[in-house]
């Protein structure tokens, strides 16, 4: 092909426009543009198999996950659901354990909490996307680590990853499936001795640290995550270094008859406000190329400390929200056109609906990309099948329904192709090159 093109483009003659005489015969020649082509040529090596990221989500049951999502919702009759006696000055339900707040009827109930609302969107989310991720569950506070404070960190794991070796969908399905299941079975409200609750502070700090030395999740041969799904200004850390009343502590308990709950030892240092602690813990999880990803779920992180803490976590964590103009950031939000990212770095949801919504974004940001499609750079599509070469593992494939079509998405492999590019491995890679010609 390129052989005729440059003999055609040989025959445009370097005086455009001029006569030619041949004998008594004269001819005229309109000017014309010169052809030019380019070649535009991409090469891959493809592992499909090892390719889906490791995801461990650490989740947050503290005691304030039992707090209402709308202290002052009302039914369609006027009733605030989530107050004592129904009206609007009624104590919030969720405060204390003898109030607990009404989570019966459809979920995420007739008073949705943090936690039936954090349920009810994880429900929606694993069932439908349970095989993006090698999926795994921790939570925190481990209150076996520490009974009586309530502020022990995570020490261990719900739900491991996957085998080193699985990621085929029907493994990755059923542990996203045990991942629910182990959620769903921690109730919102429970007096029956074994059975977990939302309870006691917000040890992000020694939970991130123990993410560190899971070994699955320090390896090259995929990616790896830590998605911290939080409500509460981390806490709890007894090596505090500026304790209450230091200038140094933020304290984050409130007050009890007009005195600081941080007045009272160990809570001189389990109430400050960990926050440069958790910040250096998600930079050294992605210093072991570990990125944290960041979701605040609460109004008390809408506002105050949380937007400057969860930020600060989300940069140093290596997972900022990315945007290319202000629509991309949402409702409140704008676009760092400069850095591409937005100035709300980290995921924010007040209901489950946002959590969902959340929880979405990020999985189309991590999964791995089609391994049977080949994009083409912007303007670098060509016209016609038929100025594509196509190689496999060095083998020229002519196009057709079991090797590969030219669609507007780009080079989509079919068939057995396909199927042999989806089984491809670390240790057997399959390699391929695609040559495509267009006009310029």
């Amino acid at each position: 092909m390129r052989a005729k093109l440059t003999l055609l483009r040989a025959l445009v003659l370097g005086t455009v426009g001029g006569v030619l005489a041949t004998g008594c015969q004269t001819y005229d020649f309109e000017p014309v543009e010169p052809l030019a082509i380019s070649q535009t040529t991409e090469t891959r090596e493809i592992s499909a198999r090892n390719a889906k990221p490791n995801l461990m989500m650490l989740v947050d049951t503290s005691g304030s996950m039992t707090l209402p999502v709308n202290e002052n919702l009302r039914d369609s009759g006027g009733t605030y659901v989530c107050r004592r006696g129904g009206t609007a000055g009624g104590d919030i339900c969720g405060v204390n354990e003898s109030f607990p707040c009404d989570t019966g009827g459809a979920s995420p109930g007739r008073c949705p909490t943090r936690w039936t609302s954090l349920q009810h969107a994880m429900n929606s989310f694993l069932t439908s996307s349970g095989s993006i991720a090698r999926i795994g569950l921790a939570t925190y506070p481990d209150l076996n680590a520490d009974k009586v404070y309530k502020c022990g960190g995570t020490a261990g794991i719900t739900v491991a990853l996957p085998p080193s070796d699985a990621d085929d969908e029907v493994t990755l399905k059923a542990t996203a499936s045990d991942v629910n299941t182990k959620l769903q079975a921690i109730k919102n409200a429970s007096s029956t001795t074994g059975v977990q609750k939302p309870e006691g502070g917000t040890p992000t700090n020694d939970s991130l640290k123990y993410m560190l030395t899971l070994p699955e999740l320090q390896t090259n041969a995929r990616s790896s995550f830590v998605l911290l799904l939080t409500d509460g200004l981390p806490n709890c850390s007894l090596q505090f270094p500026t304790p209450y009343p230091n200038a140094g502590c933020n304290c984050t308990l409130g007050n009890l008859s007009g005195t600081s709950l941080c007045t009272y030892d160990p809570y001189n240092k389990l109430g400050c406000l960990d926050k440069d602690g958790s910040v250096s813990a998600v930079k050294a999880l992605k210093d072991a190329n570990i990125k944290t990803i960041v979701i605040g779920f609460g109004a008390e992180l809408a506002s105050g400390a949380g937007p400057e803490i969860l930020n600060a976590m989300a940069e140093q964590g290596g997972f900022s929200r990315t945007c290319a103009v202000n629509a991309d950031c949402g409702t409140g939000d704008t676009c760092d056109t400069v850095n591409k990212v937005c100035n709300r770095r980290f995921y924010q949801a007040g209901n489950s609906e946002e959590l969902v919504a959340a929880l979405r974004a990020i999985s189309e940001t991590i999964q791995v990309t089609d391994p049977c499609l080949l994009a083409f750079a912007p303007g670098q599509a060509p016209s016609s099948q038929e100025l594509v070469v196509v190689y496999v593992n060095k083998e020229r494939l002519a196009p057709g329904a079991d090797t590969w079509a030219l669609t507007s998405e780009g080079i989509r492999f079919q068939g057995s192709t396909c199927a042999r590019i989806e089984s491809s491995t670390s240790a057997n890679k399959v390699n391929i090159e695609v040559r495509a010609v267009q006009k310029r």
